[in-house]
């Protein structure tokens, strides 16, 4: 590691869901800046930057949580999780480029600050040396799941992409499309730290489908709070899905509970892009229940990850896992 290697990455205060891996935790942070060496030096610092801009590491904090639920005393699901962060970070860079993304977290986002090309290359980096990391872990199963998770998430991003502007997208097409571009690494990084503990098929797939339904909760949550929460919390602005012509779940529930003109200014919403309407848009989505029916599906898909939870022996890693799914429709942020 080069001599002028940042302190270790920030991440928002620990919750006693994370202290339970604190040891583990630790141990990513530090493969994190041994991973981000690079000889040229625009790659570590753009790299440092985005890693170190917060954020909960929820996608390795799975990886941990669910290798260490049964029963794991090995050091390769530290890597596990390192590469399933990088791998993450990557799809942050590609995406505020996609979005023209201004700001992530409170913090001026990489593309911002340093331009599209690098923020592009530099992702790029970060998910070729994620696949150096994926043969060190060793694990041919591994490999499969996580590069099929890569060929999932890029469809996602594509499919969203294609959704943009288009108020026809319905739930079905909504529901296909985050489950690809977020729930699936969620999946895969619960799936893939139950490989390396070598679990029982009936646990492994309890594992899959756990973090499957805790990331789509997730997603809900999050596309809720674009039209509920608090700016400075979120650190992004209230409409930002909407100014990007998103048709996200509260629009799309809107959109066939309202009365035609209500549907008919949505529409032209998802359409035109832009904020010039989401004083009204903010008005119909509450008075049509499409925010407390988007809680309410986050909520199903919590309580579905929750189900998952009974395959796995009774620990203290299990109930953060617990806890987490309930913190996931629960936040505000």
């Amino acid at each position: 590691m080069p001599s002028n290697a940042s302190p270790a990455p920030h991440t928002d205060s620990p919750s006693p869901i994370h202290a339970v891996v604190a040891e583990d935790f630790a141990a990513v942070n530090q493969t994190i800046l041994d991973q981000l060496a690079s000889r040229v030096p625009l790659v570590e610092t753009i790299g440092q930057y985005i890693i170190e801009s917060g954020g909960k590491r929820l996608r390795p904090l799975l990886v941990l949580l669910a290798a260490r639920s049964l029963g794991y005393d090995g050091s390769r699901h530290v890597t596990l999780a390192t590469l399933i962060e990088f791998m993450h970070t990557s799809t942050l860079l590609h995406d505020d480029v996609v979005d023209e993304s201004h700001m992530r977290r409170g913090k001026a986002t990489a593309n911002d600050a340093w331009g599209n090309a690098p923020s592009v290359l530099v992702g790029d980096f970060l998910y070729s040396r994620s696949f150096q990391m994926m043969v060190e872990v060793g694990s041919m199963r591994i490999m499969e799941v996580l590069s099929a998770a890569t060929c999932t998430i890029a469809e996602g991003e594509v499919q969203q992409l294609t959704n943009v502007g288009n108020p026809d997208t319905d739930e079905a097409a909504y529901f296909e499309t985050i489950q690809g571009k977020t729930a699936m690494l969620f999946e895969a990084a619960s799936h893939s730290g139950a490989i390396v503990a070598e679990a029982n098929p009936e646990q492994e797939a309890a594992l899959q489908y756990y973090g499957r339904y805790l990331g789509l909760a997730f997603q809900l949550i999050d596309d809720l709070l674009d039209y509920q929460g608090d700016a400075a919390a979120m650190g992004k602005n209230v409409g930002d899905d909407l100014a990007e012509g998103k048709p996200t779940l509260p629009l799309i529930h809107a959109m066939a509970k309202g009365t035609p003109e209500q549907a008919k200014l949505i529409r032209q919403a998802i359409r035109k892009g832009g904020l010039e309407h989401l004083d009204e848009v903010l008005a119909i989505v509450t008075d049509t229940g499409a925010l407390d029916y988007t809680r309410a599906r986050a909520e199903e898909m919590a309580a579905k990850a929750l189900e998952q939870l009974a395959a796995l022996p009774p620990s203290r890693y299990r109930d953060s896992m617990a806890e987490l799914a309930r913190l996931a429709v629960d936040r505000q942020a």
